[in-house]
């Protein structure tokens, strides 16, 4: 008679616990996860995710309530064909203590101004600058039709 072992702990159950005992990391997941959002062939990670961050928080049950949503709503709305509402993304987001933000797409790619090193550089900045800069009725050109500073 062959005895069937069973696990002590399921992965799910651990992931869970491990998000509750580490708010740090709970953020990070919920970070990368909510990436996958952007592609619809990935979507489902990142609903399936939140709703693992929903249990580790007070479970489905008091987030819903917490949400203004229903539990049953809460459960198919962060399933893998789940498509919920901003309105409820906000409200389970900060049921769990969180809130939604933005960032550029590509951080390395975006400069608005290089800083300059030192004084010299600024120096040289300022005496390129048109004479009649802060003049009363100096005429400007558009930003985007100029073609430098």
């Amino acid at each position: 008679m062959s005895k069937k072992l069973k696990a002590a702990v399921s992965h799910h159950d651990r992931e869970v616990a491990e998000l509750r005992a580490d708010r740090e990391l709970a953020v990070e997941y919920l970070k990368a996860a909510m990436e996958s959002l952007d592609n619809p062939d990935d979507r489902a990670a990142g609903l399936l995710a939140l709703r693992t961050v929903a249990e580790a928080y007070g479970g489905l049950g008091a987030v819903a309530a917490e949400a203004g949503i229903s539990r049953e709503s809460l459960y198919r709305t962060l399933s893998a064909k789940g498509n919920p509402t901003l309105k409820t993304l906000l409200a389970v987001l900060k049921a769990v203590g969180m809130k939604l933000s933005v960032e550029p797409e590509h951080h390395a790619e975006i400069v608005l101004r290089e800083r300059p090193a030192n004084a010299t550089e600024i120096f040289d900045a300022l005496v390129g600058l048109p004479q009649d800069l802060i003049a009363e009725n100096r005429k400007d050109t558009p930003p985007q039709q100029r073609e430098s500073l």
